[in-house]
């Protein structure tokens, strides 16, 4: 299907402002791309030094193999100590969200210098009887700001900046978080995310600027310009090595599918998924890190034909994405890293066998687990000695290890705790300049899509109801990668210096006329003026946000917290009372019958814990205080139904654009809502937004029968894949019923059991599910199960009763999804004896489960520890 650019068909489409309503000077809009047939040769902004290449060489040609090997390890903190680094001489590592020194949540600036700085004295010991050293690295994830440390400032999320159409602010928030992360003795981030995000049911979407590739382009150029400056001041304090993510086309993946399959042209992959690659290279990024998706493509070969095992398209393994056309093509001469033990995802490859993967360009493999990593570095190793891997190939990826650690000043640069910013350290992190830059973000980040009888900028004398599910939690302000993986458990305590959104706007019109009820249980509408509605997402990351290709788009489908919102909504419309509705959200979902219940409506996004900045443009200024409008416009197409989950605007600088199999062309009924560019400001005069057409939910069919039990477990075994995930589990382990699993968030083995088989499962205190998993996953219409009465089953034998809640489900969208809490039940079960536990079905439909769409039957969850013995597991009728 070929498709140009069109404009609403529905004649009730609302039309968008002028361009410059509300907008940044024209000087910081966006430069226009042009079509790309080919890959081009990129110039860095930060180019190859002859005096850096020879001392390179120099210490390249003194390094043993097993040297060479150990700065191509990145292990994480939780699995590696200062005597590893000693011992393997390994080059880098890092820490991932929710791990802190000592296990300590609330550690200070001063716990991270001193951690840093002890694996930086590792590594100079290491090296002190050579005639050579090499400088250790240190890496972290901060995709908005230090995200992981407590106290630091906190930034909007991607998708919020991408709506304010201001480069310049972004490159500003790249200066201010190097500083920070600089302040605590880190050298590197795995930052920015210039994916491009076409599919909004991926739990992703926020991380990406917009669909828009022009936008992904510009920002991605700005926020490097930011981490890193250029060639001198990258050798300063205050700068960091900036990493372009995901490579490539993470964002064009099948029903939005979290580390799914792109099976784009490689024309769309070069012009709509690498612009943020292009910027960002060209503006000097040192390092690019590869995607866990998949890019199904004749382009992308086996490089080892006749393996047992055949490549299975996974980006991790494609020589040519990463060799041919990252590295040669356009020139890029950084470091090339993996994800999260990504490659053992590759065909051929393992948790501690990356052979494969590093043959195909990677340079350094992040690897979590200990035993994993120690056992990466020894095949690595055997490998090269076996010609499996050329040593040329390695020589590259240690080349690049030294070049960008070199061009980053390392060799200069004082010990991580005598350096000037760790020094200062607690008075730039989180320092008031950094978040008043915060604060700026999120009012420029603001969408308006109506303001009808131009009910704001609301009176600071106004008596206000505020209400909503997102009112008063800064988790949902925040979203995922906050302090934590998934950031659903973030508070005042966990941000000091936060404000929700309630707190703003006590702070504005005084307590005494602000009255907070997120559910609406107690207040009375008539006594108020005007009621702020603050509804929104749950927070997650990755796969946890992800929707299921069967899942609707809308708003209030998704959960039962968000439905009653809308019911908050019709509550107050019934009341007569006027709703300005604050939408926070990573992705546009479609929420029409919300927008036409309210007087105002502005998407917010993730604007991070400062409130503020969402009462600066809602309510008028102080006397003599500046006057803040809407500056945001959508940076990416607006719903109009409940299954436009891929539709996007056709990029202009493509005149002979075909929408991709992955996508649906934005026409007829999936003509945007609101499209790409669109918000209103507090000066348009448009009419009225009127009553915006419902796209009404479709009639589900009738239950199907049922001819017997479910079988989950039973002494046949099990028709299910039976798998372990949750925290830092980035690649869900498989449990086998004849045998030991052994992770870092829970151990299983086999258990005799009264049905003959059974497991045992030990979780070790972090976040974990247990789950059984539709071998082709598809789901299964379930509800015939709850009309004839059924329960989920199973025989349980408690050896140590669960420290937290341990919750039953039948989903695999922990924690996005609820579950029925076990917990007190397995407390009270006669200890080392075998119990049935019978859950009616009838529970699980009313926690919120969607039994019509079931691809796991059956999970166990929990954030403590526990040793429970399961076995006999199905779903069972009277």
């Amino acid at each position: 299907m070929t498709t140009t650019p069109t404009s609403p068909a529905d004649p009730t489409a609302p039309a968008a402002p002028a361009a410059d309503a509300g907008r940044p000077a024209p000087d910081t809009a966006p430069a226009a791309l042009r079509p790309l047939t080919e890959w081009p040769r990129l110039t860095s902004a930060i180019p190859r030094d002859p005096e850096v290449e020879a001392r390179v060489a120099e210490i390249l040609g003194q390094l043993t193999l097993e040297e060479k090997v150990g700065q191509m390890i990145q292990p994480e903190l939780a699995e590696l100590t200062p005597e590893d680094v000693r011992e393997y001489r390994i080059g880098s590592a890092l820490n991932g969200a929710g791990i802190w020194p000592g296990g300590k949540r609330h550690a200070s600036v001063a716990d991270w210098v001193d951690t840093v700085d002890g694996f930086w004295s590792a590594a100079e010991e290491a090296w002190r009887d050579r005639p050579f050293r090499i400088p250790f690295m240190w890496a972290t994830d901060a995709v908005h700001g230090h995200n992981n440390v407590h106290g630091a400032t906190v930034f909007p999320h991607n998708i919020g900046l991408g709506a304010t159409g201001d480069p310049d602010l972004v490159r500003r928030i790249g200066v201010a978080t190097g500083r920070e992360v600089a302040a605590t003795g880190m050298d590197w981030i795995f930052a920015p995310t210039v994916t491009t995000p076409r599919d909004r049911r991926w739990g992703r979407y926020y991380e990406g600027y917009g669909e828009d590739p022009t936008v992904v382009h510009a920002y991605g150029r700005a926020m490097v310009e930011g981490l890193q400056g250029d060639v001198e001041s990258l050798r300063a304090d205050g700068k960091v090595l900036a990493t372009l993510k995901h490579w490539i086309a993470d964002g064009g993946t099948e029903h939005g599918a979290d580390r799914g399959t792109a099976r784009a042209s490689e024309d769309v992959l070069r012009n709509i998924h690498a612009q943020g690659f292009l910027a960002g290279i060209e503006a000097g990024a040192q390092s690019v890190m590869v995607s866990f998706s998949s890019w199904e493509n004749p382009a992308n070969y086996d490089h080892t034909p006749g393996r047992a095992e055949p490549y299975n398209d996974k980006v991790h393994g494609s020589r040519y994405l990463i060799t041919d056309v990252l590295k040669d093509a356009l020139g890029f001469d950084g470091i090339v890293i993996s994800d999260w033990d990504a490659h053992a995802e590759v065909a051929g490859c393992s948790a501690g066998d990356a052979g494969y993967a590093v043959n195909a360009g990677l340079d350094v493999l992040m690897v979590a687990g200990r035993e994993a990593w120690q056992s990466v570095h020894r095949s690595t190793v055997r490998y090269v000695r076996e010609g499996v891997i050329p040593m040329a190939r390695i020589d590259d990826a240690v080349t690049r290890v030294l070049r960008v650690k070199m061009r980053a000043g390392l060799w200069d640069k004082p010990r991580p705790r005598e350096r000037a910013l760790t020094r200062s350290g607690a008075g730039v992190v989180g320092s008031a300049e950094h978040r008043a830059l915060s604060r700026e973000a999120a009012r420029k980040s603001l969408v308006l899509l109506k303001n009808d009888s131009g009910l704001l900028p609301l009176s600071r004398t106004a008596r206000v109801l505020v209400t909503g599910s997102a009112a008063d939690d800064l988790s949902k302000q925040c979203g995922g990668w906050t302090l934590t993986w998934q950031g659903d458990d973030v508070d005042h305590a966990d941000l000091p210096e936060g404000a929700t959104v309630a707190d703003a706007v006590r702070a504005v019109v005084g307590a005494d006329r602000c009255v907070v009820d997120p559910a609406l249980e107690h207040a009375d509408p008539a006594g108020f003026d005007v009621a702020l509605v603050v509804l929104g997402e749950d927070a997650y990351a990755e796969m946890r946000g992800t929707l299921k290709p069967w899942r609707s788009l809308g708003y209030a489908d998704l959960k039962q917290s968000y439905a009653r919102d809308l019911e908050v909504l019709r509550r107050l419309d019934t009341a007569g009372l006027p709703a300005v509705s604050v939408f926070l959200t990573g992705r546009p979902l479609y929420c029409t019958e919300e927008i036409n219940l309210s007087a105002a409506f502005v998407v917010a996004w993730l604007p991070g814990p400062y409130g503020q900045g969402v009462t600066d443009v809602l309510f008028a200024p102080e006397p003599g205080a500046p006057a803040h409008d809407f500056q945001g416009r959508l940076p990416s197409s607006w719903p109009r139904t409940r299954d436009s989950a891929a539709v996007n605007r056709v990029p202009p600088h493509l005149p002979d654009y075909r929408v991709p199999p992955e996508e649906t062309a934005p026409e007829g009924r999936y003509t945007p809502l609101f499209p790409v560019g669109h918000g209103l400001s507090l000066r348009d005069t448009a009419p009225a937004t009127g009553t915006l057409p419902v796209d009404l939910p479709p009639e589900a069919p009738p239950a199907p029968p049922v001819d017997g039990p479910l079988r989950v477990l039973d002494a046949a075994g099990t028709p299910y894949r039976l798998k372990v995930g949750g925290h830092n589990t980035w690649s869900r382990v498989d449990v086998p019923l004849t045998g030991p699993m052994r992770c870092t968030i829970v151990r299983s083995d086999p258990a005799p059991a009264p049905e003959g088989t059974g497991l045992s499962l030990r979780f070790l205190g972090n976040p974990a599910f247990f789950y059984a998993e539709s071998p082709t996953g598809a789901p299964a219409d379930l509800r015939g199960h709850l009309a004839a009465g059924g329960h989920v089953r199973f025989l349980a034998r408690v050896i140590e009763p669960p420290t937290h809640a341990l919750f039953l489900a039948c989903h695999d969208d922990y924690p996005a999804q609820p579950g029925v809490d076990l917990a007190p039940l397995l407390r009270q079960a006669p200890p080392g004896e075998w119990t049935r536990v019978s859950v009616p079905l009838t529970e699980l439909a009313a926690a919120g489960m969607d039994l019509r769409h079931v691809d796991v039957p059956f999970m166990l969850y929990t954030e403590g520890t526990a040793l429970l013995e399961i076995a006999d597991i199905g779903w069972r009728t009277p």
